[in-house]
């Protein structure tokens, strides 16, 4: 019995292969001889790379041990030096030795040892008691019996020696060159137990670079003392890098640096090994097995990319075949083609989708077509004619089309030659186009644009629109042919009357528009511009706004709006008189009020000069009085008649009837003509008035009467409150506050009242400012209404605020503010400000 061996699956990466397109064959066949040249070359240079990384960790490990065998040198030195000095300490600890013995055993070890430059004996006071200094140190070494360190000489070395009673060695000291820099050694002395100073021993740094380093360091290396900041004292180190330094067989600096000890961190020795020529023969080897592994990658690339441009070729052929057909089946203009006898030779699916029939049921079809209407099938029998014999007009036709379910659209059609490659014509290419929405949309357009003009017609109001610079007239309503007439002198004449004609610029003007270069774009987005504006033909004040636009043959024009506002102005200025009646009719009022306290007021400076004037005669008549004593009195006498007459002059200007005027006011002088003629009623009502006003407060563009008038109101209602709520004397307070303030960036001057009355009810606050409202039984409700539309004249607001302590409400605060930037423009300044059109609450006043 046989038996038949299963089927092997085979392993995955032959189905891997056999899942690939040949295209992605060939290309993985081509990439393997590259990644193997590839990774030839990454071996080679990767082997060099380890053989020369191996040779510097040697050469490094030999830079290290010679640096430290050196740095073992220099500290032995340093150490004998150390010893020696404190030899010298013990014997001066122990009294045996003295000044000219300490400098003859210094002399001794100076001359014996070329990096000592000085030893000296210094007492606790860092006076030098004796020392021998070398004869090549510095001049600054050159230190005299009897004179002083200075802390800055010791660097702070002497004070450690003191406090921890050890030798000390400081920092490398440099006056100007780093290269005559030295070392101090401090060693401290003892006078039974006691702090006794130092034997400070100095050295050159450049002598124990020269004296103390083991001559066959100095040959392999570039050998130099630094200090903790990198600066060079001694020696000398390379400072180019090795050309091609990044390259693995390059050769790198070899450097190490230890700090020499005990010295510490404060003096460094760093070693550089001398450079070496460039490998040349490892460099070139390299650089041959690379130019010849180049070649190969370049070689196998180029027959790649030949292989992919076959493949790219092909696979153009097939997607711009792909692209044509894609186009014309996406095309939403159907395309039909007629041979030069009118049979259909092709059609376009849009051209199928339009009528409603496929292209096996077109292609091959001649007149009539099944897509014509059966009462057009004359009319379109001509236009056929008209195309086969080229007599179609270029702009296209209009034709009515039925679909295969018996509706009919509107299209346009358009008719070409259809020329073959060799320039002969083979028949017609038709495009036709779906119109039946566009025709729609513009016959929507239409009757819009009827019903535009009709709402135009029918303004109250003049509409014009003309382009800039010419006095054509490009739209005009019938408001505006009944004022103006149907030219566009009128328009002109109320652009000039408001003032927003652009002006052209003269220079390299164009003669075909004057208006060239202009940023049109800017005009156009910007906002309307209004004007009030009096035409004296028409008698008539209109209110003119204006605004740029892009007319639609692409021209910039202006567009004006002319509205009548005659009959507003008129009610305007009416309002204005009946406000200014009112401000005068309110200081008339409070001054009926004040009119007891005045009269009281006047009675004290009257009664002083008729008592005066009593006993001048008296005196006069019994001959009693020197002519001294006579001018005294008689000053006197003037002086209260002056202030009688001040306060006279004071209550007719404030009652005086004037047309506003606002002009640079001090604040300080408009706050204390108010608390002249408050203070009278205030006394009266024994109510204490306690002003603050800042120093250097800016003047202000107001009416000072009308503040004057707010202030003197607000003053009186507070004293008038207090009186009401029944406070004791004690209480009976009200505060002035006058200071500047930044409000929303603005500066302003505030002026604030505080009064300790009973404050306003809650359900009264809304309601404080309207006319004739009034929260006393007999007042006329005008005051506070006055207030604030004088405030709200000179651009300014005001508020009202309880004040509380707790639940309890202890008074009242109104305050306003007036800005300090001159909106107001004093009377006759300018013939600009004359012409601009008023607010609302200028118009008010």
């Amino acid at each position: 019995m046989s038996h038949t061996p299963p089927a092997t699956t085979p392993p995955w990466w032959k189905r891997w292969w056999r899942r690939l397109p040949p295209s992605r064959q060939d290309r993985f066949a081509t990439l393997g001889p590259l990644l193997a040249v590839l990774l030839f070359l990454a071996a080679i240079v990767v082997a060099i790379a380890y053989l020369r990384f191996e040779e510097i960790d040697r050469e490094r490990e030999a830079v290290t041990r010679d640096v430290e065998y050196a740095q073992q040198r220099l500290r032995l030195r340093l150490l004998e030096r150390q010893e020696q000095l404190m030899r010298l300490a013990r014997e001066i600890d122990n009294q045996a030795l003295d000044t000219e013995e300490f400098a003859f055993q210094a002399e001794t070890l100076v001359s014996q040892f070329p990096e000592l430059l000085a030893i000296t004996w210094v007492d606790s006071r860092r006076r030098v008691l004796s020392g021998y200094t070398s004869p090549s140190a510095p001049v600054a070494l050159m230190r005299s019996v009897g004179s002083s360190l200075s802390p800055s000489e010791t660097d702070g070395s002497f004070d450690l020696a003191r406090d921890l009673r050890q030798p000390i060695y400081s920092r490398p000291l440099a006056d100007n060159d780093p290269r005559s820099a030295r070392l101090m050694l401090h060693v401290p002395l003892s006078e039974q137990g006691r702090f006794a100073g130092t034997v400070m021993g100095e050295y050159s740094v450049d002598g124990l670079m020269r004296f103390g380093m083991p001559p066959e360091i100095m040959a392999r290396y570039a050998v130099a003392l630094l200090d903790d900041s990198g600066t060079v004292l001694a020696g000398s180190l390379q400072t180019a890098e090795p050309v091609l330094s990044f390259l693995p067989w390059s050769t790198p600096s070899l450097e190490h640096e230890v700090p020499v000890s005990p010295v510490g961190n404060g003096l460094i020795l760093k070693a550089q090994g001398y450079r070496t020529s460039q490998d040349i023969v490892g460099s070139g080897f390299v650089g041959v097995i690379g130019a010849l592994s180049a070649l190969t990658v370049w070689m196998l690339i180029g027959t790649w990319r030949h292989t992919r441009r076959r493949v790219q070729a092909q696979q153009a052929l097939v997607a711009e075949t792909n692209f044509r057909r894609a186009m014309e089946n996406s095309m939403l203009t159907g395309m039909r083609a007629l041979d030069m006898q009118g049979r259909i030779t092709y059609v376009n699916p849009a051209f199928c989708s339009m009528t409603g029939w496929t292209e096996a049921e077109l292609v091959g079809r001649t007149a009539p077509f099944p897509y014509w209407p059966e009462e057009d099938h004359e009319l379109l029998h001509a236009r056929l004619e008209d195309e086969l014999n080229g007599r179609s007009t270029p702009g296209g036709f209009e034709v009515r089309v039925r679909r295969r379910n018996g509706t009919v659209f509107d299209a346009r059609m358009y008719v070409s030659p259809l020329i073959d490659p060799k320039g002969h014509q083979t028949g017609w290419m038709t495009s036709m186009t779906d119109i039946t929405e566009p025709k729609r949309i513009r016959e929507e357009l239409s009757a819009s644009y009827e019903r535009f003009t009709t709402v135009l017609e029918s303004l109250d109001s003049a509409v014009s629109v003309a382009p800039l610079g010419s006095e054509e007239l490009l739209f005009a309503n019938k408001m505006y042919r009944l004022w103006f007439g149907t030219r566009g002198q009128g328009h002109r004449h109320l652009v000039d009357l408001a003032g927003n004609q652009p002006q052209p610029s003269m220079d390299d003007a164009d003669p075909v528009d004057a208006f060239a270069g202009m940023p049109t774009g800017t005009l156009t987005d910007a906002g309307v511009e209004n004007a009030e504006v009096f035409v004296q033909e028409l008698d008539r004040w209109l209110e003119v706004r204006t605004r740029y636009l892009t007319w639609v043959d692409g021209r910039l024009a202006q567009m004006v709006i002319a509205s009548d506002i005659t009959p507003r102005r008129a009610a305007e200025e009416q309002a204005a008189r009946q406000t200014e009646r009112a401000q005068t009719a309110s200081r008339l009022i409070t001054m009926g009020e004040m009119a007891s306290s005045v009269a009281h007021e006047l009675n004290q400076p009257l009664t002083a000069i008729s008592n005066y004037c009593t006993g001048i005669i008296s005196r006069l008549q019994e001959q009693r009085i020197s002519p001294e004593e006579m001018l005294v009195a008689l000053d006197k006498t003037a002086r209260q008649a002056q202030r009688a007459g001040q306060i006279i002059q004071r209550i007719r200007a404030f009652v005086k009837r004037s047309e506003p005027n606002p002009t640079l006011s001090d604040v300080a002088q408009m706050v204390n003509n108010a608390i002249e003629l408050a203070d009278i009623e205030l006394r009266r009502q024994q109510v204490r008035l306690t002003p603050y006003v800042a120093a250097r407060l800016p003047a202000l563009m107001v009416d000072p009467i009308l503040i004057e008038q707010v202030l003197i109101n607000l003053l009186k209602n507070a004293g008038e409150s207090i009186v009401q709520a029944g406070r004791p004397l004690g209480e009976r307070l009200v505060e002035l506050r006058v200071a500047p303030r930044q409000l929303d960036g603005e500066g302003v001057v505030e002026f604030e009242v505080r009064d300790s009355g009973k404050g306003v009810p809650d359900e009264m606050i809304e309601r404080i400012y309207e006319a004739f409202y009034s929260t006393k039984s007999e007042g006329m409700g005008i005051g506070l209404k006055l207030c604030r539309s004088i405030v709200e004249s000179h651009h300014g607001r005001m508020r009202m605020e309880n004040l509380y302590n707790g639940t309890e409400v202890t008074g009242c605060c109104f305050s306003f503010w007036i800005p300090v930037a001159p909106r107001l423009q004093p009377q006759g300044s300018s013939d600009t400000a004359a012409n601009e059109p008023l607010t609302d609450t200028e118009r008010a006043r």
